[in-house]
C-alpha cells in the first residue's frame, strides 16, 4: 500500500491506496475521480505503518480493496461508510 502525509500545524492528512490502483483515473457518472501519483504516491508501507498514521490522522482518503479491508479490520473505518466508485472501494475519515 502507498502512505503519503500531509501535516498542516494540528491537522494530519493521511492519503493511502492500494499500490495496483494508484495512477487510475475512476469514472462514475459525469465524475471522474483520479487516484492521483502527485496526491497518494509516498512511500510502500506494511499494514503496521499504516496503522498507525491512520491512527494519528485528522483526515483520511483511502483507495483499494485491501487498504480498505486492512482499516475497516482495525475498526478504524465503519464498512457502511464504504463507496465503490468504478469497482474500487473508497472511504474518507475526518475526525472533529
Amino acid at each position: 500500500m502507498y502512505l503519503k502525509i500531509y501535516k498542516n500545524g494540528e491537522h494530519v492528512l493521511v492519503a493511502a491506496c492500494d499500490k495496483e490502483v494508484l495512477g487510475k483515473t475512476l469514472k462514475h457518472g459525469n465524475t471522474i475521480v483520479e487516484i492521483s501519483r502527485v496526491f497518494y504516491e509516498g512511500e510502500l508501507v506494511s499494514e503496521g505503518e499504516l496503522y498507525k498514521a491512520l491512527e494519528e490522522a485528522t483526515t483520511a482518503n483511502l483507495f483499494g480493496e485491501k487498504t480498505i479491508k486492512y482499516a475497516i479490520k482495525c475498526g478504524l473505518i465503519d464498512p457502511d461508510s464504504v463507496i465503490i466508485i468504478d469497482c474500487i472501494p473508497h472511504a474518507q475519515v475526518f475526525r472533529v
